[in-house]
C-alpha cells in the first residue's frame, strides 16, 4: 500500500543536555537523502571540532525504509542505534539527529550512555515539534482575470490550499488537494464558475500540514 501521509521535524534546531559533566548536544535537522545527512553529520563535526563524539541516526523516505546510525567510537549500542530507536518511536522520517559529546572526565557505562544519548534527542524532538507531510495531487485551474480573486478566495474559503499563482493572459491556480478530496473541488468549481472551468491534474507533492 503507497504512503500518503508522515511525519517529520517541524524546524531544524538543537537541544543540549548535561550528565556528569558530559555534554550532549543533540542536532536535529530535516534531509531528504541519506547525502544530505551525511552532510550535517560532516558539518557538524567540522563546527564542534573540540568534541570527541559525534554519533548519528537517521530515518529516510515516506515509509522510512532507509535507516542507518553510527557509535562514532562508543561502545558499540550504546548511541547510534538508541537514538535511532528513539526517532522511530516518534514515527518522524526524512530527518538526521546528531548527538556531540564532549567528555567530562567520568565514565557513564553502557546503560548510562543508552539513556544520555536517547534522552538527547527525545529532547530535541520536544524542542522543534513535528509535522505532518501529506501527498496531494497539484490541481491547475485556469481562469479569467476578472473571475480569479473571487473563485481563488472561495476555494481558500472551502479549505483548498493555493499552492501557487501563476499571471499570464488568464491566471492559473495551482491547488494542492488531497486525492480523496478531487472530487469535491470538481463539485465546488462547478458550483462557483456556473460549471465553465474544470481543473487538470499537472503532478504531485509531498506538502506541510500544519
Amino acid at each position: 500500500m503507497r504512503t500518503t501521509s508522515y511525519l517529520t521535524v517541524g524546524r531544524d534546531g538543537d537541544a543540549e543536555i548535561e550528565v556528569k559533566h558530559s555534554r550532549f548536544l543533540c542536532t536535529l535537522a530535516r534531509v531528504e537523502d541519506e547525502e544530505q545527512a551525511r552532510a550535517v553529520v560532516a558539518r557538524l563535526r567540522r563546527e564542534h571540532f573540540d568534541a570527541r563524539h559525534h554519533c548519528s541516526a537517521f530515518v529516510l523516505g515516506p515509509d522510512g525504509r532507509l535507516q542507518r546510525s553510527s557509535d562514532d567510537g562508543e561502545p558499540a549500542g550504546t548511541a547510534g542505534a538508541p537514538m535511532l530507536e528513539v526517532l522511530r518511536g516518534a514515527g518522524v522520517s526524512d530527518v538526521v539527529a546528531v548527538v556531540t559529546r564532549w567528555f567530562g572526565g567520568t565514565l557513564l557505562g553502557a546503560g548510562g550512555l543508552v539513556r544520555a544519548y536517547s534522552d538527547a534527542v527525545r529532547v530535541a524532538l520536544e524542542e522543534v515539534g513535528t509535522v505532518r507531510r501529506d501527498l496531494v495531487t497539484e490541481q491547475r485551474v485556469v481562469l479569467d482575470h476578472a473571475d480569479a480573486g473571487r473563485v481563488e478566495s472561495d476555494l481558500r474559503g472551502r479549505g483548498f490550499e493555493v499552492l501557487d499563482v501563476e499571471y499570464a493572459a488568464r491566471v492559473a491556480l495551482v491547488l494542492g488537494v488531497a486525492p480523496g478530496e478531487v472530487d469535491r473541488l470538481a463539485v465546488v468549481l462547478a458550483e462557483v464558475t456556473a460549471g465553465a472551468v474544470e481543473a487538470e491534474q499537472v503532478g504531485e507533492r509531498w506538502a506541510d500540514r500544519r
